[in-house]
C-alpha cells in the first residue's frame, strides 16, 4: 500500500510494489515524480528524512539534512545589518540532502536502480503532466516571486503565469537532470556541472555555497526517539528535526491528563494549543544541530521537564507570557510504503516554504531550498547560523510502535504545524480508535505568525467562542493546516488500512 499527495506519486509507488520492488523502492520512485509534478512543495533542491521499519519492528532513521557551507559568516551577514535570515534569499540556501539521502536507502535496502526508480518522473518531465488543483493553487500563490527570478520565470512559468488546473506542464531540465543522476548516482548532482551552477547561483545571489561544499555532502543514520502514549511508542528522527517537539507535547498531554476530555471541546482544545505553544518555545530555545545542542534530548524528553512545562498550563486562560514560535513554513511532500512483508518507509521530501528560496538554477532548473531561515543569526544560540551546521528542520516523518512492531507508518505536511498534526493523527488513532481516514479528515486549528489561530471549517461555534473567552483570538483559516497520509498496520489480521487528507490532491491505495 502506498499513500501520498499526488496521484500520479500512488500509481508510481504502486506500480514499483506490483513490479516487486519493496517499501524502499516505492518510496523513492514516488518522491522522483513528486518532484516533477508537485514541484512547489517539494525538489531535488531540498533535504529528506526517513524512518524504515523492519519487517520485524527493527527501526532505522535517516537524516539526509543538508549543511550550511563551510565559507558561511554569521558575522558578515550580521555586518550587513540583518537580523534575521531573509526567508527567500540565497542567504537561506543550505546543501541540498535529499538526493544523498536517496541514494543511502537504496543502497541499504533497495533492490531496484534510479534507471527504474526514476522512469516515471523523467517521463512526466519530458511529456507532461495535467496540474491538479492544489498544486495549481500552491503555484498561484509563488507567481510573483517566480517571476521576480530568471531560473523560476524560465522553467516554472508559462507565458508569465504559473499553471491552472488541469493545465499541462512539461519540466524537460529537470527530467535532464535526473537522468544524468540516474545513469552517474548522486556525484552527478554533487560534482561537475551542476553542483558548479549550484553553487555560482547562491554566491551570485549573495549567500554561501562553494563547490566542495556539495561535494562533501553526507548523510547520518541515527536512532530513532520516542515516547509511550496511550500503549503505543511514537518514535520520531532526533534533531536537528523538530519530531523531538511532537514527544515533549504529548508527554505534557499526559500529564495534564488529556484524554479526560471531550475531543471536540473548547477544554481540550485550550489545553492542546497552550500544550503546542510550550513544546514549540522548547523547541526554539533548545533544538539545533546535535552537535551545537546545550539541553540533552534525555532531558527534553523526560518526566521532569512535562512536568515543568505543565506548571505554566492555565486550564482557564492562555499563557501570554509565551514567545510566539517562528513562522511556519508550509509545503512539504510526505508519503509512505508497506510493502508485502510488512516493511514500512516513513519519508519526507522538502523545500521549506513554497518553491523553496525561489531561486532556480537557470541551466538545469534545480530550486533551491530555504532551510537556511530556520537558523537565528542570535549570538550564542544553540541554532546560530554558522559554518558547517545543520539547522533546525521542520520536516519530520513518524512510525508508530507496540510489541508486535510498526503500527502505524504516517506524517503530517505543513511547516511547523507538523509536531502538532502528529500528536493529534497519532492520539486519534492510538487513543481515540479511528481509522486513519477519518483522523486525517478531522478539523484543525493553528497559530500563525501573529499568534491569531487559525480555524478551518467544522470547528464548532462553541469551541472558537471557548477559546476566544480564554483569551485566543480566532479567525477563519486561510488555507487549510498540513496534509497527511498514513497507512495502519494491523498485525493480527494482516490487513492495511490506508489514508490520504483531503487537503491534498493524493490518495492511498493498495493492491
Amino acid at each position: 500500500m502506498a499513500a501520498t499527495s499526488h496521484p500520479l506519486g500512488t500509481m508510481t509507488a504502486i506500480q514499483v510494489l506490483r513490479e516487486g520492488g519493496n517499501a524502499i523502492d516505492a518510496a523513492l520512485a514516488a518522491s522522483a515524480t513528486l518532484c516533477v509534478v508537485e514541484p512547489v512543495a517539494t525538489g531535488i533542491g531540498g533535504d529528506c528524512f526517513a524512518i524504515v521499519a523492519e519487517p520485524d519492528g527493527t527501526l532505522h532513521g535517516l537524516n539526509a539534512s543538508g549543511r550550511a557551507s563551510m565559507s558561511t559568516d554569521a558575522d558578515a551577514v550580521r555586518a550587513r545589518g540583518i537580523a534575521a535570515i531573509p526567508e527567500f534569499d540565497a542567504l537561506a540556501v543550505t546543501v541540498p540532502g535529499a538526493l544523498a539521502g536517496w541514494e543511502a536507502l537504496s543502497t541499504r535496502f533497495g533492490t531496484m536502480g534510479f534507471n527504474r526508480l526514476f522512469a516515471d518522473a523523467i517521463r512526466y518531465g519530458e511529456e507532461g503532466f495535467a496540474v491538479h488543483s492544489r498544486v495549481a493553487a500552491d503555484w498561484q500563490r509563488v507567481e510573483k516571486d517566480l517571476a521576480a527570478d530568471p531560473g523560476a520565470r524560465l522553467h516554472y512559468l508559462k507565458d508569465g503565469n504559473a499553471p491552472k488546473a488541469g493545465q499541462r506542464m512539461r519540466q524537460a531540465a529537470l527530467a535532464g537532470v535526473l537522468r544524468k543522476v540516474a545513469r552517474g548516482g548522486p556525484k552527478a548532482f554533487y560534482e561537475g556541472e551542476i553542483a558548479a551552477e549550484i553553487a555560482a547561483t547562491v554566491r551570485a545571489g549573495g549567500g554561501f555555497m562553494e563547490e566542495a561544499d556539495l561535494a562533501a555532502c553526507e548523510i547520518d543514520w541515527v536512532e530513532p526517539i520516542g515516547t509511550t502514549h496511550g500503549g503505543q511508542r511514537l518514535n520520531e528522527i532526533p534533531p536537528n528535526g523538530q519530531g523531538i517537539t511532537a514527544l515533549i507535547m504529548l508527554n505534557l498531554l499526559e500529564v495534564l491528563d488529556a484524554k479526560r476530555l471531550r475531543r471536540d471541546s473548547a477544554e481540550r482544545w485550550h489545553m492542546w494549543i497552550e500544550a503546542g505553544r510550550l513544546a514549540y518555545a522548547a523547541r526554539d530555545a533548545f533544538v539545533s544541530d546535535p552537535a551545537s545542542m546545550d539541553m540533552p534530548v534525555e532531558t527534553l524528553l523526560s518526566r521532569d521537564f512535562a512536568e515543568t512545562l505543565a506548571a505554566q498550563f492555565d486550564p482557564e486562560r492562555r499563557n501570554d507570557s509565551l514567545v510566539m514560535p517562528k513562522p511556519p513554513g508550509a509545503d512539504t511532500t510526505y508519503l509512505t510504503v508497506v510493502d508485502r512483508d510488512r516493511r514500512a518507509v516513513s519519508f519526507i521530501n522538502s523545500l521549506y516554504h513554497g518553491m523553496g528560496s525561489r531561486i532556480v538554477t537557470s541551466k538545469s532548473g534545480v530550486t533551491l531550498h530555504n532551510r537556511g531561515a530556520c537558523f537565528t543569526l542570535e549570538q550564542g544560540h544553540p541554532n546560530e547560523l554558522g559554518p558547517g551546521k545543520r539547522p533546525l528542520h521542520t520536516i519530520i516523518p513518524a512510525m508508530a510502535t507496540s510489541d508486535k512492531g510498526a503500527t502505524l507508518s504516517f506524517g503530517v505536511m505543513g511547516g511547523a504545524y507538523q509536531p502538532m498534526g502528529h500528536a493529534h493523527a497519532f492520539t486519534d488513532i492510538v487513543v481515540g480508535g479511528m481509522d486513519p481516514q477519518a483522523a486525517a479528515d478531522q478539523p484543525r486549528l493553528f497559530w500563525d505568525a501573529e499568534g491569531i489561530l487559525r480555524a478551518e471549517t467544522g470547528i464548532s461555534t462553541e469551541v472558537r467562542d471557548g477559546l476566544e473567552a480564554r483569551g485566543h483570538a480566532v479567525q477563519p483559516a486561510e488555507v487549510p493546516h498540513g496534509g497527511a497520509q498514513l497507512i495502519a498496520i494491523d498485525h493480527d489480521s494482516g490487513f492495511l488500512l490506508g489514508g490520504s487528507d483531503p487537503r491534498k490532491d493524493g490518495h492511498a491505495a493498495g493492491w
